[in-house]
Parts: C-alpha cells; sequence; structure tokens
C-alpha cells in the first residue's frame, strides 16, 4: 500500500516537474515548441502574423519574450505583439503593448514605429467617433478616439520628423482636424433643430476658435450667424455674418447650403 502511494506522489512530482520544464502546455497538452530556439520560434510567428493567424501568432511571440527575454529577439517580439493586437481588432491590447514597448525602449531605433502604431491603433476607432452620423444623440459622443490619435501623430512628427511614417502622419492629422471640426459642426447643428439656439451657439464658436484653418468653419459661421439671430443677439449675429462675408463671399449656404453627392467624411 506504501509502495502505491509512494509511486503515485513519483508520478505527480514528475508531472509537475515537466509542466514546469515546459513539456506541457498550460491546458496540460503536450507544448510542440518546446526546445525552439529564438530564431525558430520568432520565424513561426512570423508565418502566423502572413497568414493571419494572430492570436496564434501572439502566442508564439509571448513564448519568444518570456524564453528569451533578453536581445533583439524579445523586443522584435513585443512589437509584433502590439501589430498583432491591433489587427485582431483587440485596440485596449494593442495600445498596452504599445506603451509598453515605448516605456521600456525609449531609445529603441524603430520606436517612432510605434508612436505611428499608436496613432493608427487610435485612427482606427474612427468607425465609433463617425456614429455621430446616426440619429442618436449628438451631445453625448466623444470623439476621444480622434482626438488620441491627432496626439500621437502629432508627437510622431514633433519627435522623429524624418522618420517614414511622418508624412503619413501629417496627412491622417489633417483628416482628423476636418473631422473634429466638422463633429463639432454637426452637433452646434443638432443643438439648433432642437432649439437649443445658445448650445448650438456655443459649440459653433468652439469649432471657429478651435479648428481655424478646417473647411467646416465655413458651416460654423453659418450656424452661429443663425443662432444669434433666434436667440434676438443681433449685433452678436452682425458681426458673425459680416466675418461670414468677407471670407466667404460666394458661400453655398446662402442658397440652401452645399450639395453632397456622398457624406463628407468619405475622403480617407
Amino acid at each position: 500500500m506504501h509502495k502505491k502511494s509512494l509511486k503515485f506522489a513519483a508520478a505527480v512530482a514528475l508531472a509537475a516537474s515537466l509542466a514546469g520544464c515546459g513539456i506541457f502546455g498550460g491546458g496540460g497538452e503536450l507544448d510542440a515548441t518546446r526546445g525552439w530556439s529564438a530564431s525558430k520560434l520568432y520565424a513561426e510567428a512570423r508565418d502566423e502574423m502572413t497568414s493571419g493567424n494572430y492570436e496564434r501568432a501572439i502566442e508564439y511571440f509571448e513564448k519568444l519574450e518570456s524564453r528569451y527575454p533578453f536581445g533583439t529577439y524579445a523586443q522584435q517580439a513585443q512589437m509584433e505583439i502590439a501589430y498583432a493586437n491591433y489587427r485582431l481588432g483587440d485596440n485596449p491590447m494593442a495600445l498596452a503593448a504599445v506603451e509598453r514597448f515605448i516605456k521600456l525602449h525609449p531609445n529603441h531605433p524603430q520606436v517612432d514605429y510605434m508612436y505611428y502604431l499608436r496613432g493608427l491603433i487610435n485612427f482606427n476607432d474612427r468607425v465609433s467617433f463617425l456614429n455621430f452620423l446616426t440619429r442618436q444623440d449628438l451631445s453625448e459622443r466623444d470623439p476621444k478616439a480622434a482626438r488620441d490619435a491627432f496626439d500621437a501623430f502629432k508627437q510622431l512628427v514633433e519627435r522623429f520628423p524624418d522618420s517614414p511614417y511622418a508624412s503619413d502622419a501629417i496627412a491622417r492629422m489633417h483628416y482628423l482636424v476636418n473631422a473634429l471640426a466638422q463633429y463639432e459642426v454637426h452637433v452646434a447643428n443638432y443643438y439648433y433643430r432642437r432649439g437649443a439656439y445658445l448650445a448650438a451657439a456655443n459649440r459653433a464658436q468652439h469649432a471657429i476658435e478651435e479648428y481655424r484653418e478646417a473647411p467646416a468653419l465655413e458651416e460654423a459661421l453659418f450656424v452661429l450667424v443663425r443662432s444669434y439671430d433666434k436667440l434676438g443677439l443681433t449685433k452678436l449675429r452682425d458681426d458673425a455674418e459680416r466675418v461670414m462675408r468677407t471670407n466667404f463671399p460666394n458661400s453655398v449656404y446662402y442658397r440652401g447650403g452645399p450639395e453632397q453627392d456622398k457624406p463628407w467624411w468619405q475622403i480617407w
């Protein structure tokens, strides 16, 4: 009886030892990657990435970083994990990986790419940001992702002006400025249609002050003129109209507004 107990205990101890050595995976199954070199783990992970198997790629990259925590392979794995999560659509995990890499390797020769990727991750949230075009309450929408994307691209351009990603970042910044300005105008129009003329005037004024070079400036001035008129603020209305006629003497809004074949945001 005692011999059987000893054999059982020895078997349990052996299984635990094998699991600790990496023969078994976390679920108890055999770990096929046991004994793989850093270069093989990286190559296999890249193959999975190329095939679109991002979850498996992340698994391999994490094993690589865990088993070989020092050197270029571990640093590259950290970058790849961020990108794989981005392609997988897991923005929180992707951002966490980006921030971790920047914190650990602020002087890495490719850290500019991580700033760029941080911008892309937030930029891809523009789909939810642009949901203000639906019938939902515009005042409840928060374009935080668009602002975060702009800030990330701005940091990239300021810190790494010669980066190969800088020109694309600048183009996306221009897009985001226009999008944010138009968002403010849409919210202003939302308030105007509901008779909240003071709120409409305030949002239009904010768009004018914050986004002076954006195409939405013209419509923002028009909303401001109409809102002041509804509020009976004739002097402010006349001042706003004078500014509008000076800057946009042939504005389409004097003739009922622009005719658009497609939504303004379909420009990227």
